[in-house]
Parts: structure tokens; C-alpha cells; sequence
């Protein structure tokens, strides 16, 4: 595919900036939704798990803060389509589900797979961080991607042993 005149391949920095404003906003995003998630679950373990991971992506909110301070940019996010999608996936579900014994199901799968998301884009950051020599950020971004793992590993057991076997119980 021919380049563009006069256009300049972007660079590792401009892509971490780019990803950067995408998880930046990707999290504002899911902050917003988490109250409705919360107040839609059925499952009270479900809805505190929702409750809870607000305080968890406030953090992350400021951690990548942190990482924009670092590398001399302001905190700004752009339009994520990804966690856009998922979202709206989400309130689907929960329009679809309501009163279902299957809603709760559907609502863990939708925070699972914004997590998924999260996790792959905390991962390239870091490791682009690295490259680029920003320890800090990649210190920043590694407890980010840690706390999104070990949310993902607390989903797949509350769906493992609660809410996907409720859904099936009630269904039948």
C-alpha cells in the first residue's frame, strides 16, 4: 500500500498517546455505566462487585492521569468504539434480559468482556512504555493491568458458582 505524501508513519510515542486517549476514555465511559449495571443486577454479590469496582476505576482514571503528566500531554480521551459497542451490547442486555433469570449472566458477561478490552489495552500500553523507556508509566500501567486481571478472575468465580447456575435453576 503506497504511503500518503507528505504524511509521516506514526510512531510508537504517537500510538501510545492514541491508545492512551482510548483507555483513558474507555474508563470514563464504564464509570458511567457501572451505577446502572449495579442497579440492574439481581445477585447481591453481582451488584456489590459492581459497587465496588467504581472506586477501582476512579483509581485507574488517575493512574493514567499520572501517565499523561508523564509524557507532557494533557488527559484527554477519544472516542473508544470498542468499549463503546460492549456497552451498548450491555444495555441490550439488560432491555432484552429484564426480569429474566438470565439477565445477571448476560450483565457478568458484558463486565467481563469490558475487561477483556481493558486488560488488552493495559497490556500493550505497559509493554509500549517499556519499549520507550517511561518505567514509571509502565509501573503505572502494570498496577492497572494487575487490578483488571484479578477483577476479571473475580467475575469468572462469581459466575462459576453463583449466577450462571442460578440462571440455568430458574430457567428450567
Amino acid at each position: 500500500m503506497p504511503k500518503e505524501p507528505n504524511k509521516e508513519p506514526k510512531k510508537l510515542d504517537a500510538l501510545f498517546h492514541d491508545t492512551l486517549r482510548d483507555i483513558y476514555y474507555a474508563e470514563k465511559k464504564v464509570l458511567l455505566s457501572l451505577p446502572r449495571m449495579a442497579k440492574a443486577a439481581h445477585n447481591r454479590k453481582l451488584r456489590a462487585a459492581f459497587e465496588g469496582h467504581r472506586a477501582k476505576t476512579e483509581g485507574r482514571v488517575g493512574r493514567l492521569e499520572q501517565v499523561f503528566e508523564l509524557i507532557g500531554a494533557t488527559p484527554q480521551g477519544k472516542k473508544c468504539v470498542g468499549v463503546e459497542g460492549i456497552l451498548d451490547e450491555g444495555q441490550e442486555v439488560m432491555k432484552d434480559l429484564q426480569g429474566s433469570p438470565a439477565l445477571d449472566a448476560g450483565l457478568l458477561a458484558t463486565a467481563q468482556a469490558v475487561q477483556h478490552y481493558e486488560i488488552a489495552r493495559y497490556g500493550a500500553l505497559r509493554t509500549w512504555a517499556e519499549e520507550m523507556g517511561l518505567i514509571r508509566a509502565a509501573e503505572l500501567l502494570q498496577q492497572s493491568l494487575d487490578q483488571e486481571e484479578a477483577t476479571d478472575r473475580a467475575l469468572t468465580a462469581l459466575a462459576g458458582t453463583v449466577v450462571n447456575q442460578k440462571a440455568q435453576r430458574q430457567a428450567a
